[in-house]
Order: structure tokens, then C-alpha cells, then sequence
């Protein structure tokens, strides 16, 4: 089902946000101030031209304790997703605010969002992508 989502939205020229994701580069770094190594991404030319625009990203719910209106979106299912798994990195999850109180989700549930993206390098209380603004597409 994604493959044919994803299909839509090249014909539609809608932008799908995973394929971009992967092109992000991280780098182990020392942080002082969290006494600890982390991973810190480098963001491409093409995906530095969609910070504060609109994208859409399908993808699976994984049902992690959050604040508000926000969720956790994963381009792989809960026991496969970057949380729960080895070999799957930062690039396949995104943090997603929504405008409105969403409805009950289920565990792994497929939606399609859209929202506008936001890049965070730096502020490791968050996802490297964030999805603000963000309405489910029914």
C-alpha cells in the first residue's frame, strides 16, 4: 500500500518527505552540555530548499507516550521502526504536531499527513524532522 501511495503522490507532484530523509548524513559528535556522543545530522541542498514548506509523509503510528497533539510517525512498523530496531536510522521517523486533537490511532495504523517541515539540528528534546501545522489526509 505504501508503493501505491507513494506512486500518487510522484504523479501528483506532491513531495514525500522519506526519500528525502535519506539523504541526511549523521555524525557521531561530543556534547558537552549532555555529557554523551550523538548523532548530528547534515542536511543536503535539497532538502535544506523544503525546510518551512509543506510535505506529506504516509506512514505507520508508533503509539509512544507524547505531549498534546503530537505523534510519532515511522516510515517502518513499530518492531522494525529506528526506536525498536538495529540498522534503521533517524531518517525514518518524524515528529508530527497537528493544528486539531486528533482521533484515537491505533499501534502501527497507516495515515498520511501533511505539515510543514521543519529541521532540527540541534534541540535533542525533539526529532531531526518535525512536522508542524500537521492535518491527517483522509
Amino acid at each position: 500500500m505504501l508503493w501505491l501511495l507513494s506512486l500518487f503522490m510522484a504523479i501528483s507532484g506532491q513531495v514525500s518527505g522519506w526519500e528525502i530523509f535519506e539523504n541526511t548524513k549523521f555524525k557521531w559528535e561530543w556534547k558537552e552540555k549532555l555529557g554523551a556522543e550523538v548523532e548530528v545530522p547534515t542536511f543536503d541542498a535539497k532538502i535544506k530548499k523544503l525546510d518551512g514548506q509543506e510535505i506529506t509523509l504516509t506512514g505507520h503510528y508508533l503509539p509512544l507516550k507524547m505531549n498534546g497533539n503530537t505523534i510519532i510517525l515511522s516510515k517502518f512498523t513499530y518492531s522494525s521502526c529506528f526506536f525498536c530496531s538495529n540498522g534503521v536510522g533517524q531518517e525514518s521517523v518524524a515528529e508530527v504536531n497537528f493544528i486539531k486533537e486528533l482521533k484515537p490511532l491505533e499501534g502501527d495504523e497507516i495515515i498520511t499527513v501533511k505539515g510543514r517541515l521543519k529541521l532540527n539540528k540541534n534541540d535533542y528534546d525533539h526529532l531531526v524532522f518535525i512536522l508542524e501545522e500537521a492535518s491527517i489526509i483522509e
